[in-house]
């Protein structure tokens, strides 16, 4: 049985690695197998913004990724947590009673829904500023250029 708290816990922590894909939809899920995609690409764009400065276009392009991929994993688990029990055993235990306790409302499950929303908005918010001022200063170092 797929249980909710569980599944709220894995999708905010590990769910840009699609950890959460695999334990509600199995191996063969091919969400699972792209999701950590973008975290790669984004933590790779975080690795040449050390070493290279954060003069680096592709990695301005490139970071952004890991924070919308860990924003939308945070509203997985905000969604995953706010199902009822009926809906969850519906969903991820057909073979169950749906009142059964794997798709019962707990305490971690709150935590888990809270902490997604504190921190999933942060990123989110975060990536998209980074990505706006990025352009900005990419545009206005263009204008520059020209106005010379």
């Amino acid at each position: 049985m797929k249980n909710k708290t569980l599944a709220a816990w894995l999708t905010f922590l590990g769910g840009p690695l699609g950890l959460h894909r695999i334990y509600l939809f199995g191996w063969r899920d091919i969400w699972a197998w792209l999701l950590p995609l973008p975290t790669a690409l984004g933590a790779y764009g975080m690795e040449r913004a050390l070493t290279l400065g954060q003069d680096d276009v592709l990695s301005w392009v490139l970071i952004p990724f890991i924070g919308f991929t860990v924003a939308a994993c945070a509203l997985n688990a905000i969604i995953y947590g706010l199902k009822s029990p009926e809906q969850w055993n519906a969903q991820f235990n057909p073979q169950a009673d749906a009142q059964a306790s794997a798709g019962q409302t707990h305490w971690l499950t709150v935590m888990a829904v809270a902490v997604s929303l504190l921190l999933g908005t942060t990123v989110l918010m975060s990536s998209i500023v980074f990505s706006f001022q990025r352009y900005f200063e990419f545009q206005i170092e263009a204008a520059r250029l020209i106005s010379q």
